[in-house]
């Protein structure tokens, strides 16, 4: 449903540095500017967050339509990134986007430009994500926030964050549907040939990363025959007889290879795969659960729905 309550469109402004990333400014050019569905419905303006040239490490340069000043009669306000995490924002930027805030505009950081939220103070008290490699270093600097790593973007009091990269696509696609639902966002994200919504809810979570590789050449090939053979059953006797271990060297040397116990890592290969059959095939429930090795549709749905939050038929729906 739109918040729209007039005629004019809602006011974008990107917030701009040096050292910019050409990408992280592409997304919110693509979802909020005229040229990807040819309409306006958005007034985009790319704002100088700092004096001075804006140039990317690469060269490029930004002309500016704006000063910070701009701030103060913009409807959303976007920072969509940030030079280092060690380097604190400017103090004219932070008091800008505190006034921005505090008079009711939703102010977003996509990826690093978190920390210039955080930095600015907006964040405490709120729940936040960010990229998952900076989980320690964004708790240790701003232990008032409360992050939530697995999500892809979240919204907290007017305050949105988003993690690394692509998450930014979801988090602006997420502001184009508050305003003005999902019908033009559906067309939007086709347009981008993108999902417009990666998940059945409001939480969107990443995948969780797993080796494929380890520095342990019988691990590597015991994990290479189950990948194989998934859908049998597997004991923990069994395998460490199979690589001439005993069963507790064995469950050592496969949690210091893969930073996961057999259980789990097994698990999350079994889920991973039916992630694939989900999407891929038009396979019923009943035969996924034979191919992937999971002893019940009972079990096999509880997992999923555990680590990702949606169930398998509407993971399905989403991804098909």
């Amino acid at each position: 449903m739109s918040i729209i309550t007039n005629h004019s469109p809602p006011s974008v402004a990107v917030v701009v540095f040096n050292r910019f990333s050409p990408f992280h400014l592409s997304v919110p050019t693509l979802v909020f500017g005229h040229d990807t569905l040819g309409e306006t419905f958005f007034d985009i303006k790319f704002v100088a967050g700092e004096e001075g040239h804006i140039l990317s490490d690469m060269g490029m340069e930004i002309h500016t339509d704006a000063q910070l000043d701009a701030l103060e009669h913009c409807d959303v306000i976007l920072v969509p990134y940030w030079r280092t995490i060690d380097a604190r924002p400017n103090d004219n930027l932070v008091d800008a986007l505190r006034r921005a805030h505090a008079r009711g505009a939703l102010v977003v950081g996509l990826c690093l430009g978190g920390y210039v939220l955080a930095y600015a103070g907006l964040l405490a008290g709120k729940r936040a994500s960010t990229h998952w490699e900076l989980e320690q270093d964004f708790s240790q600097r701003f232990p008032e926030v409360t992050l939530d790593i697995n999500a892809l973007y979240v919204e907290d009091k007017g305050v949105i964050t988003s993690a690394g990269t692509a998450a930014g696509i979801d988090c602006c696609l997420y502001i184009f549907r508050k305003y003005y639902g999902s019908s033009v966002v559906n067309r939007l994200a086709r347009r981008m040939v993108v999902s417009p919504y990666r998940d059945g809810g409001q939480a969107q979570f990443i995948d969780q990363p797993i080796p494929v590789t380890t520095s342990d050449s019988r691990i590597n090939m015991l994990m290479d025959k189950i990948r194989h053979d998934i859908n049998q059953k597997y004991t923990l006797d069994e395998l460490a007889d199979s690589v001439m271990m005993t069963r507790r060297t064995f469950t050592r040397k496969f949690n210091k290879a893969t930073g996961m116990s057999f259980g789990e890592w097994l698990t999350t290969e079994r889920l991973n795969l039916a992630q694939d059959l989900l999407e891929s095939t038009d396979l019923s429930i009943d035969q996924i659960v034979a191919k992937t090795g999971f002893s019940s549709v009972l079990i096999f749905r509880d997992k999923f729905k555990e680590r990702y939050e949606v169930t398998p038929n509407r993971w399905r729906k989403t991804f098909h």
